[in-house]
C-alpha cells in the first residue's frame, strides 16, 4: 500500500530522483551466496523502481549502475557485472520503450567492450512514441569526470570562438554536463547504509535533498521509494531563502 498522500502527489513529489544502488554484494553474502547472485537480484529491484516511478509520474530517474571506481573490484565480479549489463539491455529495453521509458547512458564508454558500446548505442536509438520517464543509467561514470568533460567542452567552445570566456558562469557549465537537458536533481537516494555520495552527480547535487536507507538494494521496493518520497514531500526547500520568505513571498 502506498504511503504517499494523493493530495501531495503532483506538487510535492520530485521531478528527478537519483539512486546509488548499494548493497547487492552484502545482500548475497548474508545469504551465503556469491556476490553475483546479489547483482542478479538487484536487476529485479531496478525493474520495480522504474515501474514505481512510472506509477507516481516521476519524469526522471538516474541510476548509478557502475562507477569509474568499480573497476577496482575483483576481476570476476567486474566480468559478471558487464555480462549482466549486456543481458539486461537486451532483455529490458524493448519493454521499457513500449512503456514510455527513454533510456540514456551517461559516463565514459571508451573503457567498455565494443559489443557493450554497440548495445548501449542501439538502446538509446529506440525512443518511445511518448516519453513518460527518462531513465539515465550511469555506467563508468564519476561526478568529477562529468565536471571535467563539461570544462573541456567549454574550453573547446572558447577556442572555436563559440563561447566568450567572459560569459562563462554556472548556467554555461550546467549546460555542458551530462544531464543538462533534464529537470534538475531533486532527490538523491542511497541504499545500503552508507552515508556518502561516492562521486555521483557532484554538480547536480548542489541543492538536492539527500535520503539514506539501511535497506540493501535487492530489498528496495515501491514501499521504500514511497518512504523516501514522503520524507521529501515534508521538507521545506529554501534554496538560500528563509522559511518566512517562502511562506510570505513579496
Amino acid at each position: 500500500m502506498s504511503i504517499i498522500d494523493p493530495a501531495i502527489a503532483v506538487q510535492r513529489l520530485p521531478r528527478h530522483v537519483a539512486i546509488v544502488m548499494d548493497g547487492n554484494g552484502r545482500w548475497a553474502e548474508a545469504r551465503h551466496r556469491p556476490r553475483s547472485f546479489g547483482h542478479h537480484e538487484g536487476v529485479k529491484a531496478v525493474r520495480a523502481t522504474v515501474e514505481a516511478c512510472l506509477r507516481r509520474h516521476i519524469p526522471v530517474l538516474t541510476l548509478f549502475a557502475f562507477s569509474s571506481e568499480n573497476w577496482k573490484r575483483p576481476e570476476d565480479e567486474v566480468g559478471t557485472l558487464m555480462e549482466l549489463f549486456m543481458k539486461a539491455i537486451d532483455r529490458e529495453v524493448d519493454e521499457l520503450v513500449a512503456n514510455g521509458v527513454a533510456v540514456r547512458f551517461i559516463g565514459d564508454r571508451s573503457a567498455f567492450a565494443p559489443a557493450l558500446r554497440d548495445r548501449m548505442d542501439r538502446a538509446e536509438r529506440k525512443q518511445p512514441a511518448q516519453t513518460r520517464l527518462s531513465l539515465n543509467v550511469a555506467a563508468n561514470y564519476g561526478g568529477r569526470w562529468d565536471i571535467v568533460q563539461a570544462t573541456r567542452r567549454i574550453v573547446q567552445g572558447i577556442a572555436n570562438g563559440d563561447i566568450d570566456a567572459d560569459t562563462v558562469d554556472e548556467s554555461i557549465v550546467d549546460a555542458h554536463t551530462s544531464l543538462a537537458d533534464l529537470a534538475p536533481l531533486d532527490l538523491f537516494i542511497r541504499t545500503g547504509g552508507e552515508h556518502r555520495v561516492s562521486n555521483f552527480l557532484l554538480w547536480q547535487l548542489a541543492y538536492a535533498e539527500l535520503w539514506f536507507s539501511d535497506v540493501l538494494w535487492p530489498d528496495f521496493d515501491a514501499a521504500t521509494l514511497d518512504a523516501a518520497l514522503a520524507d521529501y514531500a515534508r521538507r521545506e526547500r529554501r534554496f538560500g531563502r528563509t522559511g518566512q520568505q517562502l511562506r510570505h513571498p513579496a
